[in-house]
């Protein structure tokens, strides 16, 4: 089945690099080794593979030593790293309206992420979801994209922005030093997503960055670059369309098209462009979804049978074992059994820390 492949723009690759040599190491090599060459972070154009960037985080952490590589750096935000998209929310009158510039031109930075705004307890989430492809994402890019979307807002600000609250999807890591120090707010992990919480009163707050007269200017900058991409990225904005309406079902195809604006024809000519079939969309969607969901001990089978659009369990069972090998109880079982080993492990080494002190 042809997938669609995830890019990132050169302009976060460049903080990237940036970050890992800073830390001591020597981001070239490690580029070479997951197979990329840094000289090509000259091509401002260029859109990198996300996958080889999940590689690249889990090398940094094994060669630094350090599995809080993603937290470094917490005194130096990089608007920059955003491209056009950072210029758009810098130029934005209030932190919210900011986020919201963020939210439409994220793509733009990278089409494996989706930043979105959920309504929480005295404010809202600034949730962050990113497709992995084949390769598991390693926490330290979580954490990267976490703590520098935050420390953007920070320098937006101008002050010190605490978070009502911060979220981690992974396992609650050896020591939460770093975490403290990144966030200086209640922390959770195994949590359902990732992302902080900021409240109604900081988000109604205005930018000092705020520039109404280049506003304008930047929302036409990023929308021609915006449209340039979705004319090669049809699929991105697809599956986007695709996960809202399955709850309802298999979407139709023209149901879709008509959610982007498209005549049924052209939407077909634009995936065949890209080498995707809509019905290989459908099922990519479905098969990430899954993963996410099985992932999350808290949704029931049946839930996400219905999430994923399966009008009965058995073609919900069939679909896995056709992705995955397993039926969809046995691949939680699986990685959840991953997640509670961690647990256990990082809880012997507290005891173990504890009884040394």
């Amino acid at each position: 089945m042809a997938q669609q492949i995830r890019t990132t723009s050169s302009s976060w690759m460049r903080g990237v690099a940036t970050t890992l040599n800073e830390q001591g190491l020597d981001a070239a090599a490690l580029f070479a080794d997951v197979g990329l060459s840094i000289d090509d972070l000259d091509d401002c154009d260029r859109r990198w593979p996300t996958e080889a960037l999940s590689r690249l985080w889990v090398l940094a952490a094994e060669r630094s030593g350090n599995p809080d590589i993603g937290l470094a750096k917490l005194d130096a935000p990089r608007p920059d790293n955003y491209g056009v998209a950072g210029y758009a929310m810098m130029s934005s009158p209030t932190l919210l309206a900011g986020l919201t510039r963020l939210i439409r031109y994220m793509c733009l930075v990278s089409d494996a992420v989706t930043i979105t705004l959920e309504q929480g307890n005295g404010g809202r989430w600034v949730r962050t979801d990113v497709f992995g492809g084949e390769c598991p994402i390693p926490r330290q890019r979580y954490d990267y994209g976490v703590v520098n979307l935050l420390n953007l807002c920070r320098w937006m600000l101008d002050r010190r922005l605490t978070p009502l609250a911060t979220r981690f999807s992974h396992a609650v890591p050896l020591s939460i030093a770093s975490y403290n120090r990144a966030f200086q707010s209640p922390l959770e992990f195994d949590a359902p997503f990732n992302g902080f919480l900021v409240s109604d009163q900081d988000l109604a707050c205005k930018l000092t960055t705020s520039a109404p007269e280049l506003s304008a200017i930047h929302d036409r900058i990023a929308d021609e670059a915006l449209e340039r991409l979705v004319k090669t990225d049809t699929a991105h904005r697809a599956r986007t369309a695709i996960a809202k309406l399955l709850p309802d079902g298999s979407p139709l195809r023209s149901a879709i098209a008509a959610e982007l604006g498209l005549s049924d024809r052209t939407f077909q000519r634009r995936l065949a462009d890209e080498g995707l079939s809509f019905s290989d969309l459908v099922d990519d969607v479905r098969r990430e979804l899954a993963q996410r969901h099985l992932a999350d001990f808290r949704m029931t089978l049946t839930d996400i049978g219905y999430l994923l659009g399966y009008a009965d369990q058995s073609t919900f069972f069939r679909a896995s074992n056709r992705w995955f090998g397993e039926s969809p109880g046995e691949y939680r079982s699986r990685v959840m059994g991953g997640h509670q080993q961690e647990i256990a492990a990082a809880r012997l080494m507290r005891t173990a820390r504890t009884s040394i002190g």
